[in-house]
């Protein structure tokens, strides 16, 4: 069966629903948590003394990131894959150099200004915590909510579109910095709970950026035929779909 003539939602968009479901569940529960039960958020500054619920949150995140740095072909979306060599599949004609590095210096300007927003609002929220504002319970809050927000993203309307201006998820320069977006509230709680999630998000950023640099060509859709619409089989981002839109 052709894939790409698959009726309905393809299968990686009911997997990335069904996890957008799974995470609002979860931010409610956290919710329910800091009303009823405050005391698990200790974990977050005692990672290694009682059991709390939010450790299982902690393995689930870190796995989430682990799928970044691996190939993971039909489990995680072709957008997040795409620097790894397997999901590579160059165009037949002579790659165009020039455009392409045009492309990558155009989209990098693009993403390090997303890059400068967030670092002015993670500032913010540092600014507001140290001045006792706000507490390491709702930074971890605010991550949580960013995580129910990344998937919002990817499946409702996300608005870094409005300045990387990429077609869909598929091609967008900036798909893995998802979860250093995410944990980037928790570099100001102190602890082993924040600061590896923290430190995991870095190292899969910086994955992200080398292969950028290294092998743009894979970033990039005339270069890497994986990327076309025309063979689209993810259909993740439909809202954005230029193709069945046109159907």
């Amino acid at each position: 069966m052709d894939k790409t003539k698959e009726k309905g939602p393809s299968r990686i968009r009911r997997i990335y629903t069904a996890k957008l479901i799974g995470r609002c569940f979860v931010l409610i529960f956290c919710a329910f948590l800091c009303w009823k039960h405050i005391a698990e958020f200790e974990v977050m500054n005692d990672f290694f003394g009682n059991f709390s619920v939010l450790h299982i949150l902690w393995v689930i995140w870190m796995i989430d990131m682990v799928y970044q740095v691996i190939p993971a072909k039909d489990k995680i979306a072709l957008g997040s894959q795409k620097l790894f060599e397997q999901r590579f599949k160059p165009i037949r004609e002579k790659i165009n150099y020039q455009n392409l590095r045009n492309y990558i210096i155009s989209t990098t300007k693009a993403a390090y200004k997303i890059f400068i927003i967030w670092a002015v609002l993670i500032a913010v929220l540092g600014i507001l915590h140290i001045k006792g504002v706000i507490g390491d319970v709702f930074l971890l809050m605010t991550s949580v909510v960013f995580y129910v927000c990344d998937l919002i993203c990817v499946l409702i309307w996300c608005p870094f579109r409005l300045i990387m201006k990429n077609k869909c998820c598929t091609t967008c320069r900036i798909f893995n910095w998802d979860h250093l977006m995410m944990f980037t509230p928790l570099i100001y709680v102190e602890g082993f709970y924040t600061g590896s999630l923290l430190l995991m998000s870095i190292a899969v950023w910086l994955m992200w950026e080398v292969s950028v640099m290294l092998y743009p060509e894979r970033f990039w859709e005339f270069s890497n035929e994986a990327l076309k619409c025309s063979n689209c089989t993810d259909k993740l981002c439909t809202q954005y779909c230029q193709k069945l839109r046109k159907r």
